[in-house]
């Protein structure tokens, strides 16, 4: 970010990949609002070391699949800061299973929360970049979006979705001087891969040359990158952050 962009906002910021964003992207001068479904003490501890890092940290309570909520929490942070110049989608869930055992009510709420939540936020966001000509949209996506999974149709589904929906909203909103692009990961090492039985994690580990799960602390650089001004001609890209996994 530039010297004048002083306000961001990560979704799903408590833990896991949303954590270690929040913590890349803190410094002195930064207004940072930690967005969660529910405000706990992990957000709690997120925000606490968000500010030992030096900046302004602010829990921000709403679902990102509600759209009055996400309307509601963007206009909080304009009335409060006066500007949003980063938005991080991080929000998301999984509900696995094999396409032909998938509850129809697994298959929505996936796609509510992963993709039209970052819709729902984009659109709040855009209007206040579009008002100040300036804003990075950063969205993450995940490899399987690209490549497909067995028991992840609607989780892919939401994924493949939001690189799309990368790929039109920077066209569109170019010409504001607003960029627009994705962070793919590969298999971080979170809790969800940590419970995973050994004979699976074998399996997802043969698949990457580097031979070993990324962290969440991988990911986020790829976004501060993103996010600062090294990234400036760069708009409607997915970053792949895999080992090797995918050699798109």
């Amino acid at each position: 970010m530039t010297e004048n962009s002083r306000v961001a906002l990560v979704t799903g910021a408590a833990r896991g990949i949303g954590r270690a964003i929040a913590l890349a992207l803190a410094r002195p001068g930064l207004i940072l609002y930690l967005n969660d479904v529910a405000i706990g003490e992990e957000a709690e501890s997120t925000r606490n070391e968000v500010a030992a890092k030096g900046a302004d940290a602010r829990l921000l309570q709403f679902n990102v699949a509600d759209t009055a909520a996400v309307q509601a929490g963007i206009d909080h942070i304009i009335k409060e800061s006066g500007r949003l110049d980063l938005l991080v989608n991080n929000a998301g869930i999984t509900r696995d299973n094999l396409v032909m055992r998938m509850k129809e009510e697994d298959w929505d709420r996936v796609l509510e929360v992963n993709l039209k939540g970052a819709f729902n936020c984009t659109r709040a966001a855009a209007k206040p970049m579009v008002k100040q000509r300036g804003g990075r949209i950063i969205n993450i996506a995940s490899v399987v979006g690209v490549m497909g999974n067995a028991g992840q149709a609607n989780y892919v589904a939401s994924k493949a979705g939001i690189i799309g929906l990368t790929k039109a909203v920077a066209r569109e909103l170019a010409s504001r001087n607003i960029t627009v692009n994705a962070v793919a990961p590969g298999f971080i090492e979170t809790e969800m891969t940590a419970a995973l039985p050994e004979k699976v994690r074998a399996e997802m580990l043969a698949q990457i040359p580097l031979n070993r799960f990324g962290t969440p602390e991988e990911v986020a650089q790829a976004v501060l990158f993103l996010a600062g001004d090294a990234a400036a001609y760069l708009t409607g890209q997915v970053l792949h952050v895999n080992g090797g996994m995918l050699m798109a």
